[in-house]
């Protein structure tokens, strides 16, 4: 054998080599990406089987009024109008999704019906707000203070937000500030333990901004990631509620800067248009800077997502869509639009 045939076998053996390494890895990065690929397959199909209930209701309807026809003209759209208002997404956000159409059809005289369903699509996403993702700080707990009436699935949204976030790898610690309800502690005591993270709580009656106030002192001095504030539920009307928020929020800002970094409003999907007005009462009595909607896969009444972004110009965050603990989900727009459309 030759010098230059003896290199030549060197190097197969060495580009063998090589390739075998490369393949391993790139087998372990597919792995990963396939994982990836596959979990985000999984949420968006149970976003979408969550909210089949409201495209059924919502979509099926006009559907059916719009049956058989190639075009929709102006005698149609008064009964859009009426299947939008009871979709629960709200008479003012109806009278502008419903404003555009006419103007449209004013213009052509008639619009077929797949320009209705891109004009109604693209009409939804502009209404909606998009939630613009804070950074978590590093330095200092990223502090939220839950609010919303008792009953709208606040506890059990807690719960499911620590385990969310226990689930990236963030310490977390709850704080039981609803020191008005038994119960309230309770529950969250239970959701704490079950998913294996961290309570601040007091004695029944005790101050809730004294409870907010230990809470985020122990995260602090833990170097906890992430803190999760629980509030009353129910208090005597607007003026308590609004005081007693205010007690919670100042508390907070004398311990970590800009606290609460998130003022998340939790409200029941199937209430339909009564979570519009709890979040119109919660509004004027605090400033509120994102949403979590539950039971929306109980309901035919998910419309109402659609409206409480746009009236109040606030972001929905998270949707709860199950009774899992894992069932509480980031709210993705296009996701949720592209979903009632499919």
């Amino acid at each position: 054998m030759g010098v230059f045939d003896k290199v030549k076998k060197l190097l197969n053996k060495t580009e063998s080599k090589q390739s075998g390494a490369d393949t391993v890895e790139n087998i372990g990065q597919k792995s990963d990406i396939d994982k990836k690929i596959s979990d985000n397959t999984s949420e968006k199909q149970t976003i979408k089987s969550g909210i089949e209930k409201t495209k059924s209701s919502f979509f099926g309807k006009i559907a059916r009024t719009v049956a058989g026809k190639s075009k929709v003209d102006e005698s149609d759209l008064d009964e859009i109008e009426e299947i939008l208002i009871t979709s629960d997404i709200g008479i003012d956000t109806t009278l502008k999704i419903i404003d555009k159409l006419e103007q449209r059809v004013a213009k052509d005289k008639y619009i077929n019906v797949s320009e209705l369903n891109n004009l109604l699509k693209e009409e939804i996403s502009f209404l909606m707000q998009d939630y613009i993702q804070k950074e978590i700080n590093t330095t200092s707990p990223y502090v939220i203070m839950v609010v919303g009436v008792n009953g709208v699935g606040k506890t059990t949204t807690i719960g499911k937000l620590a385990n969310y976030f226990k689930n990236q790898n963030k310490k977390v610690v709850l704080g039981a500030a609803d020191t008005f309800r038994a119960a309230a502690v309770d529950q969250l005591v239970l959701w704490s333990e079950r998913v294996g993270v961290e309570i601040i709580k007091q004695d029944m009656g005790s101050d809730p901004a004294s409870v907010a106030f230990d809470t985020i002192q122990s995260a602090k001095s833990n170097n906890a990631d992430i803190v999760i504030i629980d509030t009353a539920g129910r208090l005597h009307n607007n003026v308590n509620l609004m005081r007693e928020l205010s007690k919670i929020r100042n508390v907070m800002g004398k311990v970590i800067k800009d606290a609460p970094h998130d003022v998340m409003l939790v409200l029941d999907a199937s209430t339909g248009q009564n979570a519009i007005e709890q979040a119109k009462q919660f509004t004027q009595a605090t400033k509120v800077d994102s949403i979590a909607l539950t039971k929306l896969d109980g309901t035919a009444k998910g419309g109402v997502v659609i409206g409480i972004s746009d009236q109040f110009q606030i972001p929905v965050k998270y949707i709860g869509v199950g009774e899992g603990v894992d069932d509480l989900h980031k709210f993705n727009k296009k996701e949720f639009i592209d979903s009632l459309f499919s």
